[in-house]
This record gives structure tokens, C-alpha cells and sequence, in this order.
């Protein structure tokens, strides 16, 4: 797992593990990065499934409750299939784009 930090975003690379092992970490390490926004990039990893993202609900209503974005970047799951409460999108640039709309949605109030 590799943190990066980009103002206020924090982006959690993972190239191995497993997806269970990388959103327990990530729950564990929470109060470490609960005030930035969250881009959890998993684009690297080969075999993903729908299940593997929906490990990520949890961690991702509780930071969206927050007022913080959390979006994940992965472009090997169909996007249509998430679920409404998970944010995927398939790549990086996309991940700070949702993050900036949903900061000017916050501000006025939405």
C-alpha cells in the first residue's frame, strides 16, 4: 500500500494484496486520513470483481457521511453494475474531477 498526498486528498495505492486485506488496512489507518478527501487507486491489479469493490461500502458511506469524497479508480469493473453509494471511475484524472464537483456541491449546499 502507498500513501500519496496532494493537499488535502490522500491516494492509497495498492499493487499487490489482497482487496480485503487493503480495505481492512484502510479502516484500521482511518483516523490517519479522515479529514482529507479518499482516492483509493486499485487500477494496477489485474483481477477485480464486483464483490471486491463492494468490500469498500462500508469505509466509503462512513467518509461520504463525513462530507469527504472517497472514489475509487479501476477501470476492470463495469461501472454500471456499482452500486449508487460506491464512486468508481477509471482514472485518476476522473477521480479529482468527481472530487472537485462534489466539493462545489457541498458548498452550495447539495
Amino acid at each position: 500500500m502507498i500513501f500519496d498526498k496532494d493537499g488535502n486528498i490522500t491516494i492509497i495505492t495498492q499493487e499487490s494484496a489482497s482487496i480485503k486485506t487493503l480495505a481492512h488496512n484502510i479502516e484500521q489507518g482511518y483516523d490517519k486520513y479522515k479529514a482529507d478527501h479518499i482516492i483509493v487507486n486499485i487500477s494496477s491489479l489485474d483481477e477485480l470483481t464486483l464483490d471486491d469493490i463492494v468490500k469498500f461500502l462500508r469505509i466509503s458511506n462512513t467518509h461520504r457521511g463525513d462530507k469527504k469524497s472517497f472514489v475509487i479508480v479501476s477501470n476492470k469493473i463495469d461501472l454500471d453494475s456499482v452500486p449508487d453509494e460506491i464512486c468508481l471511475v477509471p482514472t485518476l484524472q476522473e477521480a479529482y474531477d468527481i472530487i472537485e464537483m462534489e466539493d462545489i456541491e457541498r458548498d452550495l449546499g447539495f
